[in-house]
């Protein structure tokens, strides 16, 4: 698997104009190398491939990253970084544009006088857009996790229980049944708060007759899940459900139009025009999906502005909403494999408008 990678990788240095590039991402350093731990950076050229790292992770990389020679650095990694990249033959080091800080390039720069220092972005994250079956697999238990969550919460949120206190049961309850952590800060957003579409756990108590967003997801050997269900603490009013079931029918729509060779532009104008076309499209104002893998926001994205085409083995999230200032929001998201012929869902939870 590593190889392979290893392999796609190489294959694009040429057309990034450089003959090495160093990796500092986190997770484009555990996608290319395999390691888990919290700190080294890689750097990788037609012929070599260098994990750098500190003592305490020496023995950790060479367990779990046996295509690379594991280097330690002493007090200054750049000197370490010198050596290797003198050894390695290279004389245009390509560096992540969107990663490297200020002070990390003024360092990097000084310490490889000679070496030509080349701002590129996304040569791994195009990479990682395909997943393989391994990663689906581990993307897939992720969202069970969530699934399973999501079924244990509804047996316990009521009205009096505070934002919070229905965040932290998802989060002990996907902990507890196999999460590695959560994929980002739980939204438990209620009533008038349910229009805010990051609207992170608060103290504010749920009420009857409230619309309640949650959006939550798990990490499973790294990969994460994402899913948002929008439910009703009572019967919910007309007005509660016209839009409830606007959100749903969009969706509905973009999942049937999902298909390799369909850009995310595309795929975001068929869930758009469905709100848009019920009065509610300044209610919609993010894009309908993203991708999901080893971070909880990477490419492809379903966007107004999205103009990659959809390719088998990319996994993405399917989440239109409308957002009623002072009144309420909505929003459902499945997270889905662009397959040969459409998709698989890998979120299993029930859509319809569950009042409790």
């Amino acid at each position: 698997m590593v190889k392979n990678r290893l392999v796609a990788l190489r294959d694009r240095l040429s057309s990034a104009g450089v003959d090495g590039l160093l990796i500092t991402r986190p997770e484009n350093r555990r996608y290319i190398t395999g390691f888990t731990g919290s700190a080294g950076v890689t750097v990788i050229s037609k012929d070599h491939a260098y994990f750098i790292t500190d003592f305490r992770y020496v023995e950790q990389a060479t367990l779990q990253a046996p295509e690379f020679r594991v280097v330690e650095h002493g007090l200054k990694i750049a000197d370490t970084l010198r050596e290797i990249v003198t050894d390695a033959g290279i004389n245009k080091l390509g560096f992540e544009r969107d990663v490297v800080t200020y002070k990390q390039h003024d360092m990097f720069s000084s310490a490889l006088d000679g070496v030509e220092l080349v701002p590129t972005e996304g040569i791994v994250e195009m990479i990682r857009t395909v997943k393989d079956e391994h990663e689906i697999d581990a993307i897939r238990k992720a969202e069970a996790l969530g699934d399973a969550a999501f079924s244990h919460v509804l047996d316990i949120i009521k009205p009096g229980m505070t934002e919070i206190e229905v965040a932290l049961e998802i989060e002990w309850f996907m902990r507890k049944n196999g999460a590695e952590g959560i994929g980002f800060d739980v939204i438990v957003a209620s009533g008038e708060r349910g229009a805010m579409p990051h609207g992170v756990a608060s103290s504010k108590k749920l009420a009857k007759g409230e619309l309640v967003v949650m959006d939550f997801g798990a990490i499973y050997h790294g990969y994460r899940g994402d899913m948002t269900r929008t439910v009703s603490l009572g019967k919910a009013s007309p007005k509660q459900r016209e839009i409830y079931d606007i959100v749903l029918r969009a969706q509905e729509t973009a999942l049937q139009g999902i298909r390799p060779g369909r850009t995310g532009q595309e795929i975001d104008a068929l869930a758009r025009k469905v709100i848009e076309d019920a009065g509610y499209g300044e209610n919609f104002g993010h894009g309908l999906g993203h991708g999901v893998g080893l971070a909880i926001h990477e490419e492809p994205r379903l966007s107004v502005t999205a103009t990659e085409k959809l390719l088998p083995g990319m996994v993405v999230t399917v989440e239109p909403g409308i957002y009623v200032p002072g009144f309420a929001g909505v929003r459902i998201e499945d997270l889905v494999v662009v397959e040969e012929d459409g998709i698989r869902n890998l979120t299993s939870s029930s859509k319809e408008l569950i009042e409790l």
